[in-house]
């Protein structure tokens, strides 16, 4: 790959949207050449779009936007398809991305943090690392639908760090049950009803639609076999806190085989991602075990290896499920959105399965 990809963002102004332009900023590989966005902003520049009648600015991610970035035209959603991309970026609703993700798979690979077709038989949902072996699948579901390109879903947010996290048991011991709670993050809901201010300030919002059956679904889909989900079961309680950033989860795990705090310890801390070297997006760690005893805490622990690494503290022997408990965070706006979603895209594009490889100079 001599040149850098050329990227399009569906749904860039949005808090998603926003996060994959953050973790694409100056990036070796990629180059984001067109942006799309709502109707209401097309035809505005980007730096437009992302202002406030006020002047104030609705960027809400990370950094500040390079100005040739800002000032890119937005295009609604039939102008983007016409452009000359080699991949895309869907970070929109589920509704939006359900009408307009197949059409763009119809000619380029298309990286989603949308659910929309996270559920489908032949869509894998990845995490690098974690889960490779399932990408394969993506052969197929070009020949069966017909598209040059394909349909590559990160997880739920809140998914990210708990299937990260019970990988090396899995693989190790074998995981029979998973209990869990969370305690999530409000940049996880955008700025949806439920999350305003004066809804999250001193209180806990002890349930988010349809988070607690993403999380059992895709836990089981990315841990098991393609078409074969983990036999294991899995059971969650989330919440919403009064937290920036960072998904705390309280799991307790039965295993199959006998293992202790150390033995778990061990498993963890030795659970290494080869795999993931040369990445740009990729931490040194994608897996770290703290022993602390106050660790993690979402201020000071969710952005180890620049918001790419899960952090497990508080890892103890469980007599109720045999097993072992802990508490894990991972970063929801990084790892579990926009960086989370270019990792991917960089680990498809240097296996070959967007077309093009970088090359070894850029490796």
């Amino acid at each position: 790959m001599t040149e850098p990809l050329r990227v399009g963002v569906l749904g860039a102004t949005g808090l998603a949207g926003q996060q994959v332009l953050a973790a694409l900023e100056r990036h070796p590989w990629f180059s984001v050449t067109a942006v799309g966005a709502s109707h209401a902003s097309a035809g505005k520049t980007l730096g437009d779009a992302l202002r406030e009648p006020s002047g104030g600015s609705r960027w809400f991610a990370e950094g500040r936007l390079d100005p040739s970035l800002l000032a890119l035209r937005c295009l609604d959603d039939e102008a983007l398809l016409a452009q000359p991309i080699d991949l895309l970026f869907s970070a929109v609703s589920k509704e939006v991305a359900l009408q307009w993700e197949p059409r763009f798979a119809d000619r380029v690979p298309v990286i989603s943090t949308a659910s929309a077709f996270r559920n489908e038989p032949d869509v894998p949902i990845l995490i690098p690392g974690i889960n490779d072996a399932h990408a394969e699948a993506l052969h197929d579901q070009r020949r069966q639908r017909g598209w040059h390109g394909f349909i590559a879903p990160i997880p739920n947010c809140t998914t990210t760090g708990l299937a990260v996290s019970l990988k090396p048991l899995h693989d190790t011991f074998g995981v029979r049950t998973v209990v869990m709670t969370s305690l999530q993050a409000v940049s996880g809901a955008g700025r949806q009803d439920g999350v305003l201010a004066l809804d999250v300030i001193d209180n806990v919002i002890p349930f988010i639609p349809d988070e607690e059956e993403k999380v059992e679904r895709e836990t089981k889909k990315i841990l098991g076999h393609w078409q074969e989900p983990a036999s294991f079961t899995v059971s969650c309680t989330c919440t919403r806190v009064n937290v920036r950033d960072g998904h705390l989860e309280s799991v307790f795990v039965g295993t199959e085989r006998p293992v202790d705090a150390a033995a778990a310890s061990a498993a963890m801390d030795g659970f290494g991602v080869d795999g993931l070297r040369g990445l740009p997006s990729a931490p040194d760690r994608l897996l770290r075990v703290d022993p602390d005893p106050f660790r993690p805490q979402p201020r000071r622990d969710r952005d180890a290896g620049g918001g790419m690494t899960v952090t497990v503290g508080r890892l103890r022997d469980e007599p109720v499920l045999k097993g072992v408990k802990y508490v894990v965070l991972s970063h929801n706006t990084k790892l579990g959105a926009g960086k989370g979603a270019v990792l991917l895209a960089e680990w498809l594009t240097r296996e070959g399965y967007t077309g093009r490889r970088p090359t070894r100079a850029a490796l």
